[in-house]
């Protein structure tokens, strides 16, 4: 029944998409080659009457299926609700709320079209999964956010808004009351809110979302910098701390014991794999941020060495234990 589901996935696409889809884009969806994707998109033509074709410039045709009604027939499968429940707990875990609340929204307006006793027997199955994977109870150490403040943010940047943020700087007593525009809210280690403060610098900052002690947004629109690219922004740092003066060539050497396990990681995204002679790796980019990168070196024990920077080979000097004898 492999091709009867299929072809429903194939009707899916093409009624949820804009402009439909292409053949080329049927054979890279489902692997297979112009051939068999041509004769997927025809089957789709036979099935479902109501679906037709436009020609765009480039004389590629999109094919759109308009009568949906047979699609929400299928109501939700166990997997994608289980989908769903693993995003938003996530979104929970990283402090990310207004994107949980976001899904959480979604999740129940899609159980709210299904049969009472369909949606039910769907929770249930989802929770089971849920559960078998780990993701219902998982222990460990999370950072802690302020939901208001987060949703303040969120909104805030929409607009984008100024806004107005009562923050305690590491040599403040107290919160003192700043006015931003905000740019972006990566989610790391820590959470930090990037952005400018107007009334005293042009280049932005990070501000430690747990140090926000409360927020308000304006209806003070502003004009963001249109070369801005928060992942770039956020490439300049190896975590979630960024200083300019911290910017640095890393270079690391994993032992031919850790390199198999060290290849598996993406250290930070424009980072360089360069394989050695005896079997060892060397690893390298350029990122600021040089306390989370010990941090996160003392998991592999005594096999990397730090051959860049000297700040941060001084750092680990002493630390690199040979005891630890699980890699990450």
């Amino acid at each position: 029944m492999q091709k009867a589901q299929d072809l429903l996935k194939l009707a899916r696409m093409s009624a949820s998409r804009h402009q439909g889809v292409t053949v080329k884009e049927t054979g890279k969806a489902f692997d297979v080659n112009e051939r068999t994707a041509q004769r997927m998109v025809y089957a789709l033509k036979e099935v479902f009457p109501s679906n037709d074709h436009d020609v765009d410039s480039d004389r590629r045709r999109w094919w759109k299926l308009r009568d949906t009604s047979m699609i929400g027939m299928q109501g939700i499968y166990d997997r994608e609700l289980v989908a769903l429940e693993m995003g938003i707990r996530r979104a929970e875990r990283e402090g990310a709320n207004s994107e949980a609340e976001a899904l959480q929204a979604l999740r129940d307006r899609l159980l709210a079209t299904l049969p009472s006793s369909h949606a039910r027997r769907a929770e249930a199955d989802a929770e089971a999964i849920l559960e078998a994977k780990g993701y219902a109870c998982r222990p460990g150490p999370k950072v802690k956010t302020s939901p208001a403040v987060m949703s303040i943010i969120a909104a805030a940047l929409k607009g984008p808004y100024r806004m107005i943020i009562w923050y305690q700087g590491a040599q403040d007593a107290a919160p003192r009351q700043r006015l931003i525009e905000p740019y972006g809210m990566p989610l790391g280690t820590r959470h930090y809110l990037i952005g400018r403060d107007p009334a005293k610098e042009t280049g932005l900052r990070r501000f430690r979302l747990d140090r926000i002690a409360r927020a308000e947004i304006t209806l003070e629109w502003f004009e963001k910098d249109k070369d801005f690219d928060l992942e770039a922004y956020a490439a300049q740092s190896f975590g979630s701390f960024h200083s300019d003066a911290d910017v640095s060539r890393v270079v690391w050497r994993f032992s031919p014991a850790a390199a198999a396990t060290a290849r598996e990681f993406a250290f930070h995204p424009n980072q360089e794999m360069v394989e050695q002679e005896d079997g060892g790796l060397i690893v390298s980019f350029e990122a600021s941020g040089l306390v989370e990168m010990a941090w996160h070196l003392y998991k592999w024990g005594d096999t990397v060495e730090v051959i860049e920077p000297a700040a941060l080979r001084e750092l680990v000097a002493g630390w690199q234990n040979d005891r630890i004898s699980v890699l990450p």
